[in-house]
């Protein structure tokens, strides 16, 4: 396998959780850092990357049995699906995200034998924000992966390791361009089955960005334990003595982020949903609640591991027909997204306003599937918009033609050589 490959190919038999030796990362441009330029097969990064040549309709049909269908509601928007459902555990998982269905679909899935390892990230023993790339082959180790990490992360860099373990049957939790890279290789990496919980993602980071947003929501950052964004337009902090606080997003201090807070990868983003993976487990339709997104056999399979301890319904929908309802906050994104791409400063608005306006939005705002469309048709404005000034000749390439159907109606249109 080359010298790529980890000396550490067994995993220690006293352990539930290993973190296999990893090669460091090869330069390239637009890179997240998915783990495969650290394998002794980085070439491969030349047909698995997101952003270089991804094809979304050939990968979906290959994964789902079928592309999006733009005549069904919402696959424009969320990709591929069998069944949408707003959930959550009814006995939550301590020090997980939200009640921790991901967390508890691998359990099962180890407690089952179903799968000999999962793929993940855990905390960084100095810093429990940075992501660190490990192999869980015990249900008891996933406590010790619990909750959100920030930053890049290698993940398939286990690939090879845990293929030197012999394990053929494996589950692995990624994001959006570790889940695109995986499903490029699916078929070369020779596994008996392979079991894909993937997250939603767009605004990734460094971890040391991360930290910089921290020390703005806080005077002592250090005392944030949990961070995330919910349906209801507020980001909810936690703190070690137990104290939690709801920001409203418009009160976040993103204009005074650094212009290169988000690399260019992350703003454009086309996967914001993670399309391929077989179960997708976010926020964006939740309303309160956890958001899955079934999208094949296999993630069926997976909701119905969970039995009786999962608590699910339909999702709530204040869109209408039209589209009226997100039209303002997506044309106002889109207005603000040129703005900032030319170099200008974002349009604040007036710190008395906001919070009359935080106020109002969870009310009269879109809310539960309405809120992911507004937030999706949001990345794909983005992508376009930044492609354009930064990185013009991969517009063809990178952008698949249902992103163009998301903004059309925003009067975003290809020009000369812009679509392939």
């Amino acid at each position: 396998m080359g010298n790529r490959l980890s000396t550490h190919a067994v995993p220690p038999a006293d352990r539930p959780v290993w973190t296999p030796e990893i090669a460091p990362a090869l330069p390239r441009s637009l890179c997240t850092d998915c783990g495969i330029s650290r394998t002794a097969s980085a070439g491969d990064c030349g047909t698995a990357c997101q952003f270089i040549k991804p094809d979304y309709t050939a990968l979906e049909t290959r994964v789902h049995g079928r592309a999006r269908d733009l005549a069904k509601p919402d696959e424009l928007f969320f990709g591929p699906f069998r069944q949408l459902l707003k959930a959550s555990l009814k006995a939550p998982i301590a020090g997980a995200q939200w009640t921790g269905i991901t967390t508890r679909i691998a359990e099962k899935l180890l407690e089952s034998g179903a799968v000999e390892a999962v793929l993940t990230m855990a905390p960084d023993a100095q810093d429990k924000w940075k992501p660190v790339p490990v192999i869980v082959t015990r249900a008891e180790g996933m406590a010790q992966v619990r909750g959100m990490r920030m930053g890049y992360a290698p993940l398939l860099a286990l690939l090879e390791p845990a293929r030197a373990a012999g394990y053929r049957r494996v589950a692995i939790i990624g994001i959006p361009c570790q889940v695109h890279a995986l499903r490029a290789l699916e078929a070369k990496l020779g596994f008996e089955r392979l079991y894909v919980i993937g997250t939603p993602c767009s605004d990734n980071t460094t971890t040391e960005n991360f930290h910089e947003f921290l020390a703005l929501l806080s005077d002592q950052p250090e005392t944030i334990t949990y961070l995330e964004f919910r349906a209801d337009y507020h980001v909810e902090l936690r703190f070690d003595d137990g104290r939690t606080k709801a920001v409203p997003f418009l009160m976040l201090p993103l204009s005074d982020l650094r212009p290169d807070f988000f690399p260019l990868t992350c703003r454009t983003c086309v996967d914001y949903t993670n399309s391929l993976a077989d179960i997708t487990v976010g926020y964006m339709g939740g309303t309160g609640e956890q958001w899955l997104i079934v999208r094949n056999a296999r993630g069926s399979e997976l909701v119905a591991l969970l039995g009786d301890e999962l608590k699910s319904g339909p999702p709530e929908d204040n869109g209408k027909p039209d589209g009226s309802k997100r039209a303002g906050a997506v044309k106002g994104f889109l207005a603000n997204t040129e703005r900032a791409a030319g170099g200008l400063p974002l349009r604040r608005m007036p710190k008395w306003v906001r919070p009359l306006v935080g106020w109002l939005m969870p009310r009269v705002g879109p809310r539960g599937l309405e809120f992911a469309r507004t937030r999706v048709e949001m990345k794909a404005v983005e992508s376009i918009i930044h492609l354009r000034r930064e990185k013009p000749r991969r517009m063809k390439t990178m952008l698949p033609d249902h992103v163009w159907k998301l903004v059309e109606r925003y009067g975003l249109t290809p020009r000369d050589g812009e679509r392939g």
